[in-house]
């Protein structure tokens, strides 16, 4: 039953993989397609997919439909408007065809970013309706637990920036460098894009948190840490934790704790993650010390004697979660975040003292692995999955750079300017350079993309080596 189950959900995240990642490529040229036809532009092949064709059929139309074998992106054949050859094969038009005025070439051009944007807009509004997955340690900005030291990328231990800056657990961010945030997912990733500098070179970044109703600027200054090198102050985000089961015969069952109790207090200080109970399970020698949960509407004591068995899990032997819920966003606000989120990544790509390169950039190979994750979550995190992918490829393709849409509206736009067209050969040539650097950058991502995947992979198994190993320990003998 349970490999029937494994067969089906894989099936499953296929399906949703195919539906929504290839959903968007194909939207995409579909803008161009319907553009160009309704703008009277010969269209001689619709295609998903690069390179040889596994499946192709011409219509009555003359034009030519293929899904082929490079799953890297997609093409609408215009030979009106560039000539692609190298990337698309040769066209089998061969009588000359009238010139294209430049609106016709601009609207056809912007036609599939549009489309990717209406389609994130129809996602965005099925998702508003529905509601978006949220929870507490997501939706939050407060600062549940500092660590006392971070580990960098060599595995050389140091201290906290967040502790050696002075912040405090329970300080609410609310801005880095003068940049809102809302969320945790918001903070981090504006925190690893951030490119602040102090005088002397040293990672700068200017937190704006609120501490007992004061605002305050602190300065934090950020170390590259962890397996992918980004910028981390030794911070995690505040909830309540509430506690979801106590095994029979377990330590958590022995102090009098109870399912449906939430822990608020550790020795009369607030909890807020559960790191600071893990901190104080792992004190050697080990001490006592005194747990207040909300039962209900009244607060009970627990005290956790410092006597306990070495083998003692550090969660107590009780399973916790946090509190969940739906966000119900409208459409415009959800593209206007995703819009925001992917001109600050790529601006971070340009900027000289940022710490974002082109590895930390996923290829088809880490989106498939995000759709994949995403599928395993629920279909609604597959909508805003969707929706940020559709954003992200819109504006990727409206970029000035030759062979996508952006770099061809430069190419007539400058033809506009200068009263004549660029010279084929320079396009041509222009085109083949960017086709190699483009197609050697999805390559380099993809590297990047396996080998995070791999390390995913392995941290998966040790985590589930762990949590049985924890198992055995708490399972009572038989």
């Amino acid at each position: 039953m349970e490999l029937l189950s494994g067969i089906f959900n894989s099936a499953w995240s296929i399906f949703l993989i195919v539906v929504f990642f290839g959903g968007s490529i194909f939207v995409h040229e579909l803008g161009h397609f319907l553009a160009a036809r309704r703008r009277g532009v010969k269209v001689t092949r619709f295609s998903i997919g690069f390179g040889p064709a596994i499946w192709k059929w011409t219509g009555q139309d003359g034009v030519e439909y293929r899904l082929s074998w490079i799953p890297l992106g997609g093409y609408v054949a215009l030979p009106q408007l560039a000539d692609m050859a190298a990337i698309e094969g040769e066209s089998e038009q061969t009588e000359p065809l009238p010139p294209i005025s430049y609106s016709t070439r601009m609207i056809v051009f912007a036609a599939g970013a549009f489309f990717n944007i209406l389609f994130a807009f129809v996602l965005a509004g099925i998702l508003w309706v529905v509601g978006q997955p949220t929870s507490e340690e997501l939706s939050t900005t407060r600062v549940g637990y500092i660590a006392r030291t971070i580990t960098l990328s060599d595995g050389t231990i140091v201290p906290s920036p967040a502790l050696q800056a002075g912040l405090l657990v329970g300080d609410t961010i609310r801005a880095i460098d003068g940049t809102k945030v809302a969320d945790w997912p918001e903070l981090l990733q504006t925190l690893v894009m951030s490119s602040g500098r102090a005088q002397d070179g040293q990672r700068r970044a200017v937190f704006t948190i609120e501490r007992e109703g004061q605002v305050i600027d602190l300065p934090v200054y950020p170390r590259l840490s962890g397996d992918d090198n980004i910028r981390r102050i030794g911070i995690i985000y505040a909830y309540t934790p509430i506690v979801a089961s106590v095994p029979e015969k377990s330590f958590a069952r022995t102090i009098g704790l109870q399912a449906g109790d939430r822990l608020v207090e550790l020795d009369r200080q607030r909890l807020l993650n559960m790191a600071t109970l893990l901190d104080a399970m792992q004190e050697q020698p080990a001490r006592a010390f005194t747990l207040v949960v909300e039962r209900g509407t009244e607060l009970v004591e627990l005290k956790v004697p410092a006597d306990r068995a070495p083998d003692t899990p550090a969660w107590l032997g009780a399973s916790y979660r946090t509190s969940f819920g739906l966000k119900h966003t409208d459409p415009f606000t959800q593209l206007y975040s995703q819009v925001v989120m992917t001109v600050r990544t790529l601006w971070s790509l340009i900027h000289p003292h940022s710490d974002i390169g082109i590895s930390k950039l996923s290829g088809p190979i880490g989106i498939g692995k995000i759709y994949w994750d995403a599928s395993e979550a629920g279909i609604r995190y597959v909508l805003w999955i969707a929706i940020l992918v559709n954003v992200n490829l819109a504006i990727f393709n409206l970029l000035p750079v030759p062979v996508l849409d952006g770099g061809h509206m430069l190419f007539a736009t400058i033809g506009r300017l200068r009263g004549k067209a660029l010279p084929m050969n320079f396009i041509a040539a222009a085109q083949s350079v960017f086709i190699v650097l483009l197609f050697s950058m999805i390559i380099y991502v993809s590297v990047f993309d396996v080998r995070r995947i791999a390390r995913d992979v392995r941290s998966d198994a040790q985590t589930k080596e762990a949590a049985d190993a924890a198992k055995k320990t708490t399972e009572p003998a038989k």
